[in-house]
This record gives structure tokens, C-alpha cells and sequence, in this order.
């Protein structure tokens, strides 16, 4: 029986490690998605922190300012998730920064693609959100941008 039990807790093991930190990010955006996160309450937060740092600003130049948060909140949500995918795709190499490869580059940025479409696919089923098809195109140079750091990361180990 223990031997039955032996082989799994490896794999149990590394899905916990790689795995599950891209689970609970996925969750994460996930949450974030709903009512609660939409422009509506997240301009409560930030316009009265923007307010207090720039009293006599134009509401013009705000609502930019705001827009400009929220879409630099997705870029780097992605970001995150392209190399929470990335290091669990590259799991199994040998060294402490896994080796390039385009086709693990390529999983990753089609996972955080295919995530984001879904994201935006739920909004539209949520009151006060809107499903806008430009946020998945930002949702991948966020994806993109998380990529392009872990292949500088890697060029930059390979040369010391």
C-alpha cells in the first residue's frame, strides 16, 4: 500500500509548488472581475487618493488618471500570471532559471490569452461590468511584458 501511495507525492508536491500559485491567481483575477472591482468602486478608491495628492485637478485629467491605473492593474496581473505559467510549464529543467524555449513561450502566452478571453466573458454576465475585447489585447502585452522579463531574466543568468 505505501509503495501505491510513494510515486504520488511527488507529483502532489509539485503541483502544490508550481501549480497552485497559478491557480490562486487565476482566482484572484477571477475575484476581480466581479461587481465590486468595476470602474464604478475602484474610482471611489482612487480618486479621492489622486484628490488628496492633487486637490485642484480637472475631473478631465482624473477620470485619465483612473482609466490609466485600472488598465496598468491589468497589465500586470497578467504579467504575473504569464510567469506563475512559465515556471510551472518549466518545472522540470535542471537549472535554478529554466532554459529558454519558444514553445514553452508559446503555452504560456495562449494560457494567459485564452484566460483573459474567459475573464472578459464573465464580466459580461456581471452587473456594472462591461466585456470589452481591447481589455484581452491589454491582458496580452501584460502577458507578453511578463514573458519578455523572464527571457531578459534568463539572457542576463547566462551571462554572469
Amino acid at each position: 500500500m505505501r509503495a501505491c501511495f510513494y510515486p504520488a507525492v511527488p507529483s502532489l508536491r509539485s503541483f502544490l509548488k508550481y501549480w497552485l500559485p497559478v491557480m490562486v491567481w487565476m482566482t484572484l483575477i477571477f475575484a476581480g472581475s466581479g461587481d465590486s472591482k468595476s470602474g464604478n468602486h475602484s474610482s471611489r478608491l482612487i480618486g479621492p487618493l489622486v484628490r488628496f495628492f492633487a486637490p485642484n485637478i480637472a475631473p478631465e485629467t482624473l477620470d485619465i488618471i483612473i482609466l490609466s491605473v485600472r488598465k496598468t492593474a491589468h497589465l500586470t496581473e497578467y504579467a504575473v500570471l504569464a510567469l506563475l505559467v512559465w515556471r510551472a510549464r518549466c518545472q522540470n529543467q535542471p537549472a535554478d532559471l529554466p532554459a529558454w524555449r519558444w514553445p514553452d513561450a508559446r503555452w504560456t502566452l495562449l494560457i494567459c490569452v485564452l484566460y483573459a478571453a474567459t475573464d472578459e466573458w464573465h464580466q459580461a454576465f456581471v452587473p456594472n461590468r462591461e466585456s470589452a475585447v481591447h481589455d484581452v489585447f491589454i491582458d496580452t502585452i501584460g502577458a507578453a511584458g511578463g514573458l519578455v522579463l523572464v527571457w531578459i531574466a534568463i539572457r542576463w543568468q547566462r551571462k554572469d
